[in-house]
């Protein structure tokens, strides 16, 4: 009889273990296939990194045109645009932002100007930025901003023609 328990104990102890396994795994498979895209998906139309659904890593585009200079957002005062989250640090920018989404969203869906200019994208850096006829521009990082300033016209010019080919 006790040999009969033990047997019945270590069956039981074994579906448990094979039970959690199978919960692990599928546990997996459904994280997995919130990263993965069919091959034909292409980028997301406005960049927000790989775990965010913000844009400009949350700073307020509104703010560059009206204070000349990158100011974060607040979670206080946001919006859905283009499919996905924008701050701002007042209501004001907000509103001026809702009136007219296209004056103030970086051009190329806020990935790097001198990437898509080069025909391919990259994250860009809010810090590294620039406006030039009333648009908003943003580059990987200061050292690919110089590079991209040398030749301003000339990289807007093959941007334009890039983008959103860039995205497929």
């Amino acid at each position: 009889m006790t040999r009969i328990l033990r047997t019945m104990q270590r069956r039981a102890a074994w579906s448990t273990i094979v039970l959690a396994a199978a919960m692990v795994a599928g546990t997996l498979l459904v994280a997995m296939t919130a990263f993965i895209q069919p091959a034909n998906a292409g980028k997301a139309p406005v960049y927000t990194g790989l775990l965010s659904s913000t844009a400009v890593d949350g700073y307020d585009v509104v703010a560059y045109f009206t204070q000349g200079k990158p100011v974060e957002g607040s979670s206080d005062f946001t919006t859905e645009w283009n499919g996905v989250t924008w701050r701002f640090a007042s209501a004001d920018n907000l509103a001026a932002f809702k009136a007219n989404p296209e004056k103030y969203a970086p051009q190329y869906g806020g990935y790097c100007a001198w990437a898509v200019s080069q025909g391919y994208t990259a994250k860009a850096d809010p810090d590294a930025w620039t406006i030039i006829e009333d648009k908003l521009y943003l580059n990987y990082d200061k050292n690919v901003q110089a590079t991209w300033a040398a030749d301003i016209p000339g990289n807007i010019g093959k941007a334009d023609s890039n983008w959103p080919k860039v995205l497929e």
